[in-house]
């Protein structure tokens, strides 16, 4: 009999493990598709933008527009202490942030001069973030530009603080946001956020 429920005990724990890995490579697969997306798009924008045609053509050169449909891939996040380098998504719902780090649909892009807010998981795009020390170099990268930011605070706020959501203009300040602790496992009942200003 007891040799029945350990069998059945470890079968069952198999199981979960098997899931859980099988999750959490189709996370994985889902990020390298954003993130070879975002490469492309960034290309294609540095190929106009060097190419030149409208400044031969006597016009002003265009400007990205900077309004992205829910899901859409946008631009590349690097941490470089971390040695991370994540596709940006717009919007933080759940299926955006299986594609990588999230942007909050409600907060500004860089260059606008108010609050960034990017948002990810702890267990896949986020994992080391708790790594990061004052100082630390993050770069953003979009169609219209790459901007750098010096990390310049941390926090631990509850899961339920939307405080850490508000405008910083006229100072543009870039934040991260994943849940914690980072061992915890469950939904997790804090969030830590990055603060960083642009360098």
């Amino acid at each position: 009999m007891l040799r029945t429920i350990a069998l059945l005990l470890l079968a069952v724990g198999l199981f979960a493990i098997g899931y859980a890995s099988m999750q959490l490579n189709s996370v994985r697969q889902l990020e390298r598709v954003a993130l070879d997306q975002a490469k492309s798009v960034l290309e294609q924008a540095a190929r106009v933008q060097g190419n030149g045609e409208a400044e031969k053509l006597g016009a002003k050169p265009s400007r990205p527009k900077l309004s992205f449909e829910n899901g859409q891939t946008i631009g590349i996040l690097e941490i470089p202490s971390i040695q991370k380098e994540l596709p940006i998504v717009e919007g933080t719902d759940e299926d955006s942030l299986k594609q990588g780090v999230g942007h909050y649909t409600g907060t500004v892009f860089p260059g606008q001069k108010d609050q960034i807010l990017l948002s990810g998981h702890r267990d896949t795009v986020f994992t080391g973030l708790d790594k990061l020390n004052h100082g630390d170099t993050i770069i953003v990268k979009m169609e219209h530009g790459t901007f750098a930011y010096a990390i310049v605070d941390t926090e631990i706020v509850d899961e339920n603080d939307k405080t850490v959501i508000h405008s910083t203009a006229p100072e543009e300040m870039l934040t991260l946001s994943t849940c914690y602790p980072f061992g915890y496992i469950g939904n997790a009942p804090q969030r830590y956020i990055v603060y960083a200003k642009p360098k």
